[in-house]
């Protein structure tokens, strides 16, 4: 007797090896579900504020977990799944507790599934009530936790586990229910989260919130009961309120989002050197800025730090939607720049030893072939200092001054700028000066940082971890000085404080866009106003409409401008009258085979006029030079120390005669002409 009770002890120890033995071929043989399953895409901030992301799928927001608070992690695990770290995928004594509850009550009561039980049913997206689906989620369990660690398998239901309506994963759920991450979460809020997901339809706060605060308080109830939570922490958390409404996901600069996602489209997360909070903030001004300039128009803004090249916020259209056509990106836009490009004209001239900010330079009518340009009133101011010339921004004496650099030298230090100018022609011309080349925001802002630079153009970047790469030398460190200094001096926009930026409004021909392009010691910041279909904004200006927004975004940017740097050991600081005689007026080079620009010019006879005027005296009129006057005919001197610009002259009498102003520097004009009786 005592043999066959062993015989039978070892048949069933026997039996039970090979049972164990099947069931591991029969775990071991599991095909599993797809574990790698995508995620988001998603772009953030230089501090890794979330600034866009894109759902998968067909609309699915699932977001990588990241950091997850860890209360929230310990009441999940406490609610679902006790055993956690100790089972192998199925909990025997959860399952054992679900039947008998379920047969003293006549139906099921609670379930025994495990949380790697749930993180198969989520893979292969099982049902949970049929015992053949049931059987499937514990041989996928078991084979889960084989070859994953319990860390990767938590990590799956956080990525996974359903929220409501198009919600998959716990980080989904936070930003989509509390607007935030789930890094920091009150008890109130991880206790809904943990109850959501067991119904995640007829749990919606926003749809059934009698339901969603009945659960969230059941699970409220048992962390208390188990010492998960004190009586405070779980009184305060039964008073605090469910939300009621979903909050879209963030779309700060959607853009720049879209333009890093295609550029590298195989990454999940892009870093971006951006702020979220300004890029909020600007956002919000171009908006406002835009509706009140009228119907249909756009505006766009561009940040960056001009002392490491990175790109701290960028607008590229009031709303990223269907009006104002705000789906294009007018950062990007080519566009005409107006008179944004006159500053680095003069500094260019600063270097060429042309010019000083207090040389003075004509503001007259001019041609350069059959090219005639007019200042934007159309008036004349005659000399004025080049610091006046650009400050009122003047047309003519920078297309005088360009004539003589070259447009291509122009063209070429855009380039080493680091900028992509586009010329109309192929053919760089005089009316590149004002605004006769395609440019877009960013090439501008660019140009400007490095104006700000002392000069050396730095390559702008948007991606956290580039460096900036210096590009060209564009202007030496005196000429940029040079340059901001009168920049600054301009007068800033109603209410604004004066003195603390350099900047360069502009208008397009046919008032077509508006800039303002800005910088102080530390940022710069450029502003483009109008429509992106290019169509005329009647009464825009740069000055009226972007400057005022450029002010006000520095304003958000920070409290206090930072200062602008000293001059260089090598600046030439002085007065007109100390300066050397070359610089005191701009003269082109073939000045010395010209008159001078101001001297006098006898309008009256003209020269080759044939006059009947038998023995009366003869009318002379002149314009230009400094009174008084003398006047010679046929090199006799005839009358002197005349100080009108009409008078009268004795007749030589018929036949060819010569007559010759001078003024009182001893510049002259003459005329010959014919005398009859």
């Amino acid at each position: 007797m005592k043999r066959f009770g062993f015989l039978f002890l070892g048949m069933l120890l026997f039996l039970a090896g090979a049972l164990r033995d099947a069931g591991d071929q029969w775990i071991a043989g599991t095909q599993l579900p797809l574990i790698l399953t995508e995620t988001s895409t998603e772009v953030r901030d230089r501090n890794g504020a979330l600034l866009r992301a894109y759902p998968v799928g067909t609309g699915i927001w699932r977001l990588a977990p990241g950091k997850v608070d860890p209360s929230f992690t310990a009441m999940l695990i406490r609610y679902e799944d006790k055993r956690f770290y100790s089972h192998s995928g199925v909990d025997g004594w959860a399952l054992l507790r679900a039947v008998r509850q379920a047969i003293w009550n006549g139906r099921p009561v609670s379930g025994g599934s495990t949380l790697t039980m749930q993180v198969a049913r989520l893979l292969e997206d099982g049902t949970t009530g049929r015992w053949a689906g049931k059987l499937r989620q514990m041989r996928v369990a078991c084979a889960l936790e084989r070859r994953l660690s319990k860390d990767d398998i938590l990590r799956l239901y956080l990525t996974h586990a359903p929220y409501g309506g198009n919600l998959e994963g716990v980080r989904a759920a936070t930003v989509a229910w509390f607007g935030k991450e789930p890094h920091r979460l009150t008890p109130a809020q991880s206790a809904l989260l943990v109850a959501l997901p067991q119904r995640p339809e007829g749990r919606r706060p926003d749809r059934y919130p009698d339901q969603a605060l009945a659960a969230r308080d059941r699970v409220l109830h048992r962390m208390q009961k188990h010492n998960v939570l004190d009586g405070a922490e779980a009184r305060a958390a039964l008073s605090e309120p469910i939300p009621d409404a979903q909050r879209p996901f963030p779309q700060l600069a959607p853009h720049l989002a879209d333009r890093v996602r295609l550029e590298q489209p195989e990454k999940a997360t892009h870093v971006l050197t951006l702020d979220a909070d300004l890029q909020r903030k600007v956002e919000g001004l171009v908006a406002r800025a835009s509706t009140a300039a009228g119907p249909q128009v756009s505006g766009a803004l561009v940040v960056a730090d001009h002392q490491t090249g990175e790109i701290l916020a960028s607008v590229g259209s009031p709303a990223y939607q269907s009006a104002r056509q705000g789906f294009v990106d007018m950062t990007q836009a080519v566009r005409s720049p107006g008179s944004t490009l006159k500053p680095l004209i003069y500094g260019l001239g600063f270097d060429q030893g042309m010019i000083h900010p207090e040389t003075l330079i004509h503001d007259g009518p001019v041609m350069f072939g059959r090219y005639a340009p007019r200042n934007f009133d159309g008036e004349f101011r005659g000399d004025v200092r080049v610091r006046d010339a650009l400050q009122m921004s003047l047309n003519i004496p920078v297309v005088r001054l360009t004539n003589e650099l070259g447009a291509a030298r122009l063209v070429a230090t855009l380039k080493q700028g680091g900028a992509d100018p586009k010329l109309p022609s192929g053919v760089p011309g005089l009316a590149i000066a004002l605004g006769g080349v395609g440019l877009n925001l960013q090439d501008l802002v660019q140009l400007y940082a490095g104006l700000a630079n002392a000069g050396q153009g730095l390559n702008l970047h948007h991606r956290a971890g580039q460096s900036s790469i210096p590009v060209g030398r564009m202007i030496s460190d005196v000429a940029a000085w040079h340059v901001s200094d009168i920049l600054r001096g301009l007068a800033p926009p109603s209410g604004a404080q004066a003195h603390v930026l350099a900047y360069k409004t502009g208008t397009s021909y046919g008032h077509r866009d508006a800039w303002a392009i800005g910088y102080d010691g530390r940022h710069v910041i450029g502003v483009w106003l109008g429509r992106a279909d290019g169509t005329p904004v009647p009464g825009a200006f740069g000055g009226d409409l972007a400057a005022p927004v450029l002010f006000e975004a520095f304003g958000r940017l920070k409290p206090d401008f930072d200062p602008l740097p000293a001059p260089p050991a090598a600046t030439l600081i002085l007065g007109a009258a100390e300066l050397p005689l070359p610089l005191r007026r701009f003269r082109p080079r073939s000045a010395a085979f010209e008159a001078a620009q101001d001297a006098p010019q006898l309008l009256f006879p003209p020269d080759g006029a044939r006059l009947a005027l038998g023995m009366d005296p003869v009318m002379l009129k002149v314009r230009g030079g400094v009174a008084p006057f003398m006047v010679l005919t046929d090199g006799a001197a005839v009358a002197t120390g005349l100080y009108q610009r009409e008078f009268e002259v004795p007749n030589p009498g018929a036949g060819f005669s010569t007559f010759v102003v001078v003024d009182t520097a001893g510049r002259s004009d003459r005329v010959a002409v014919r005398l009859e009786d």
